[in-house]
């Protein structure tokens, strides 16, 4: 619950805007304050910063519990994260406040003024000596990496050297003033009890067999079962207790693993002879680490997953800035490597993150970067793979996924094409049936693409040119143009936009009739309408086909 706190009439008015845009609000007025710091886990508090540390100052208990509060001044210029930006959430908050009032989302957190991720922002658990190595990573001081194995983290400037320490293992390790251990969530256990069981001697079980395995509870993120224990009280208790995910496999499934320590009671009473290392080994993928333990009446085992590298197909839409999505945005600075043509990753760069590693290659390498993307996701690390528009069009999603197995987690990102941009400078070109054509014969026989330019003429649809002209491809253009021709009069619109969104912009509509292709460069997208595609007041308008009707 975000708790909107108020005392004036314009921050209610700004709390009401706020509240119809935020899901899971409460309204208080500012004598209520001590009731919404106990109901709230997030306050939003439209006061003066000054009288906003006065009130709260007797009710601050702990960093970790207390909630994350917003200050949005009077005329909702700023909104300032003061308490909790990274437990409370309040940094994060500041940022969706300042998006629904229109405001400057103010965020003093040093970690994140810099651009660093913060260590405790990470969605793992963390221990030890947070500020002391959070301090090491802003001045530049060398922290060292000791991982047992590669999780797709975002991007951290830590090396092989340095007194300072960050420790990614679900081991139990000491930890001194100059070392944090980041627990990864690596750990999948499989429980399997008889009918009855108590959630205390789960819990119990559980607990003595990681301490004796020498490994932290704060890594175990999924229990395994078979499907007749799915709703057994002790072992669901138990993963609610713990928030644990529960997944249960059908007792052939189970059957099917090669375990260490088969017995007889399951097999008889389930029809598998295993249930805590066969759900263990089915749930994590991995490998088991710990062989089967038991209790009077529960039995346990744990087995480690294996880290997933990820890989981002990432759009970056045609070149404005304000045209490259928040996701799109996000991703960039949670990949740890950027992969990437020279030009686009310039385009970019300064939203990388201290320590991304950036691999860049020039045109005509598509294949090359194809494959380094997919080659450092599955050393599991998390990258992106940049593209121009949308990584689907024409662009390196397919090259990448032609590589790509299932050991790595693979997510697109859609961004604005090059078509969508130009129609929206034409006016409405694409406002009915469309096709889109790449001109260049490098990846495509001619013979190929003549048929599909035919294809579209006899349709009548709207057509993208993409690619259509350059210094070593000059005739290709003017053979589509006259197989238009055939088809359409010469009088269908056409638009050429150049550098759409870029700074060299340009805007043209022509004819088909009148459309000179040595006008026309490399970095053009034409737009040739169907026979149904008109000019009004100055934009290109191909009808949806409503009817209106006075």
């Amino acid at each position: 619950m975000i708790g909107l706190v108020t005392t004036t009439a314009a921050g209610r008015t700004a709390a009401a805007r706020l509240a119809a845009a935020l899901p899971g609000t409460r309204a208080y007025d500012v004598r209520e304050l001590a009731a919404a710091w106990r109901e709230c886990a997030q306050l939003v508090c439209f006061l003066a910063t000054g009288a906003t540390v006065r009130l709260l100052a007797p009710l601050l208990q702990d960093k970790a519990t207390d909630p994350g509060v917003v200050v949005v001044d009077e005329g909702s210029r700023f909104a300032v994260a003061l308490l909790g930006g990274h437990g409370g959430g309040a940094n994060a908050l500041a940022a969706r406040v300042a998006g629904v009032l229109d405001a400057t989302a103010v965020v003093t957190t040093a970690t994140d003024a810099v651009g660093l991720p913060g260590l405790d922002t990470l969605g793992w658990p963390v221990e030890g000596a947070v500020p002391a190595v959070s301090r090491a990573l802003l001045d530049g001081t060398p922290v060292r990496l000791e991982a047992d194995a590669t999780w797709p983290l975002p991007p951290l400037p830590v090396g092989e050297t340095g007194d300072h320490v960050l420790r990614v293992t679900d081991r139990l390790v000491e930890t001194d003033e100059r070392t944090v251990v980041l627990r990864p969530p690596s750990l999948v256990l499989g429980i399997g009890s008889s009918s009855g069981v108590g959630v205390e001697e789960v819990l119990d079980l559980v607990d003595r067999t990681l301490a004796a395995a020498g490994l932290s509870g704060a890594c175990v993120t999924t229990v395994g079962t078979a499907d007749a224990k799915a709703t057994e009280p002790g072992i669901v208790g138990a993963c609610a207790a713990r928030g644990w995910e529960l997944v249960t496999f059908p007792a052939a499934a189970l059957a099917s693993v090669d375990v260490p320590n088969p017995s007889q009671a399951p097999a008889r009473a389930l029809g598998t002879p295993s249930v805590a290392e066969a759900a263990a080994l089915l749930a994590s993928g991995g490998a088991l680490v710990v062989e089967k333990q038991k209790s009077a009446m529960a039995t346990c085992a744990i087995a480690r997953r294996r880290p997933r590298g990820r890989l981002a197909l990432v759009g970056l839409g045609p070149g404005a800035r304000d045209l490259l999505t928040p996701r799109a945005e996000a991703e960039l600075r949670s990949a740890a490597v950027w992969v990437g043509l020279d030009q686009y990753v310039d385009q970019v760069r300064d939203l990388a993150r201290p320590g991304t590693r950036m691999l860049v290659t020039g045109l005509g390498k598509e294949e090359e970067r194809a494959h380094s993307a997919v080659a450092e996701a599955e050393k599991g690390l998390a990258v992106a793979l940049l593209g121009s528009g949308d990584a689907g069009v024409y662009a390196m999603a397919s090259p990448a996924l032609e590589v790509a197995g299932t050991d790595i987690d693979v997510v697109g990102v859609p961004g604005v094409t090059a078509a969508l941009a130009a129609s929206s400078l034409l006016g409405a070109p694409l406002g009915h049936d469309h096709a889109s054509i790449s001109l260049s014969d490098l990846h495509t026989p001619w013979p190929a693409i003549e048929a599909r330019v035919r294809a579209v003429a006899e349709a009548d649809l709207v057509v993208t040119f993409y690619n259509p002209r350059s210094r070593g491809r000059d005739w290709q253009l003017p053979k589509a143009v006259s197989m238009l021709l055939e088809h359409r009069p010469a009088t269908t619109p056409v638009g050429i936009v150049t550098d759409a969104s870029r700074p060299r912009e340009t805007v043209v509509l022509t004819t088909l009739g009148e459309l000179d292709p040595s006008a026309v460069t490399m970095f053009a997208c034409v737009v040739v309408g169907s026979s149904q595609s008109t000019v009004v007041a100055g934009r290109m308008i191909t009808p949806r086909g409503y009817r209106w009707q006075a």
